[in-house]
């Protein structure tokens, strides 16, 4: 089975792993996530990641909103036993080798009715890599359909590579020949986790349905590889499985 995932990502740049947690851990996830939310919502911060640009103008109304926050694992232990799941790691361990690094963790509710979109985008301008080794997980707390505003992705175009300008943030002559209308919908279930290279092209639709869409993306790199200098994203350097070959008193010492 490694193999055909492999092949399958390797092809298209994403994966979508079914089942991955059980109901009941799924309903552990919830409660603890539903407990995060509230806490967020009670703290009186900004926590609306809704983005701004024209391309997000685009496809978003007034109003809409998406409620965030960075590493849910320093929140809830029972987010890092999900990051520690040995089913998960299986599935990474095939896409990127035997050293895990988690490099952050991002909670996302799109409220009903009014969640926010995200525009057509590549991940590598946020966070790049010496080697290129990062993916996404994204761990699936409610189901995600078309009308929630699911993922949606352009296989293949993880070879692409690197494309000057691609954060989703503003025009990009590139990024205009693959508008999000076209792009594959990723519908999922509870329990279910899509894995992505961070080359490939993805955004997601606004949530117009009733439900909430509940979800929480993890960026996952090689323990072989490493931020490239220079960058200030929060990077965790937490080994969820295997080694971590850069790792450093200084870096480990470093608050990102």
């Amino acid at each position: 089975m490694s193999s055909d995932v492999k092949a399958y990502f390797d092809e298209n740049g994403y994966y979508l792993a079914k089942g991955v947690f059980s109901p009941d851990e799924v309903a552990a996830l919830e409660t603890a996530f539903d407990r995060i939310v509230h806490q967020l919502v009670s703290s009186g911060e900004d926590v609306d990641a809704t983005w701004d640009g024209g391309e997000a103008t685009k496809i978003a109304q007034s109003g809409d909103r998406i409620l965030h926050t960075h590493n849910v694992q320093k929140y809830s232990r029972v987010w890092l036993n999900a990051f520690l799941n040995e089913w998960f790691l299986d599935v990474v361990e095939t896409l990127i080798g035997p050293d895990i690094i988690l490099h952050h963790s991002k909670l996302f509710q799109k409220p009903a009715e009014a969640g926010s979109p995200f525009p057509m985008h590549q991940d590598w301008p946020y966070f790049p890599t010496l080697h290129d080794s990062m993916i996404a997980g994204i761990v699936h707390v409610s189901k995600a359909t078309d009308a929630m505003g699911c993922l949606r992705v352009y296989p293949g175009s993880h070879r692409l590579g690197r494309i000057a300008g691609a954060d989703g943030r503003r025009k990009n002559d590139v990024l205009d020949q693959y508008p999000i209308e076209n792009a594959t919908i990723i519908e999922a279930e509870p329990g279910d986790v899509v894995f992505f290279h961070y080359f490939t092209l993805h955004g997601s639709m606004p949530n117009r349905s009733d439900d909430l869409r509940k979800t929480v993306l993890c960026q996952l790199y090689s323990g072989a590889d490493r931020i490239e200098d220079g960058n200030r994203h929060p990077d965790e350097r937490m080994v969820l499985r295997g080694w971590n070959h850069h790792i450093s008193r200084a870096a480990a010492g470093e608050a990102a």
